[in-house]
């Protein structure tokens, strides 16, 4: 069975979750603290901190770079998922850059404005002390008096993606890609405190939402097209 090294709000972690459970993959999940990584740091044999990592009977897999995405193309090769055609690759390089950078950098600090509703009491020193850490003491507070303006920014940077869903089910054709896991995994996280809703004005990826959430894969394998 495959398991899942994960923190739960982590957008890279939301990803890999949602591609398992497309896959219909057996799989348990193990969920670590903020700042212990020593699980981590164990399996990987001291070449690795961060998550998500994925434990398949002996092999341990995990990123090699802020720019790989092993994780992914281990589990789509895996499973024959289709998540990478050749076709699509420089396109998804393209698409997945922009949501992991201009996307993320903004969902997050959304995200961590309600971070003690979030990060379990017995981590919340750590979780503060690394935000602190890497981008400066009170920036928590900071990203929530600038809350109204990070919602418009993230509105407008989500335009590109409501723009490609008027026409097609999924962004790139009518099956799903790794890039639309991808920005699933990311929205998870501007959406997994509760406080939020993704932008009215973008029905189209309102809806995409709801089929990402749902879709399968054995329900998409045989088929050329994807209702909308």
């Amino acid at each position: 069975m495959i398991e899942l090294i994960q923190l739960p709000w982590s957008p890279y972690c939301i990803v890999q979750r949602r591609i398992l459970e497309f896959a219909g993959a057996r799989f348990k999940i193990t969920d670590i603290p903020t700042g212990d990584r020593s699980r981590v740091w164990r399996l990987t044999r001291q070449r690795y901190y961060g998550v998500p990592v994925i434990r398949s009977g002996k092999a341990v897999i995990f990123e090699v770079s802020e720019e790989s995405q092993v994780i992914a193309k281990y589990l789509d090769n895996r499973f024959q998922l289709g998540l990478f055609p050749w076709e699509l690759e420089g396109v998804q390089s393209l698409v997945w850059r922009y949501i992991e950078n201009e996307v993320e950098g903004v969902g997050f600090k959304l995200n961590d404005i309600y971070w003690r509703e979030v990060v379990p009491a017995s981590d919340q020193v750590a979780f503060l002390r690394h935000k602190e850490r890497k981008f400066g003491r009170g920036c928590i507070d900071q990203w929530r008096a600038q809350q109204k303006e990070l919602l418009a920014q993230l509105e407008q940077r989500l335009v590109p993606f409501e723009e490609m869903l008027m026409y097609k089910p999924f962004l790139l054709d009518q099956r799903p890609r790794f890039v639309d896991f991808d920005l699933y995994g990311i929205l998870g996280n501007f959406l997994y405190s509760g406080h939020y809703r993704l932008p009215a004005a973008h029905t189209h990826l309102r809806k995409w939402h709801q089929r990402m959430a749902r879709v399968q894969h054995q329900l998409v394998a045989c088929e050329d097209d994807v209702p909308f």
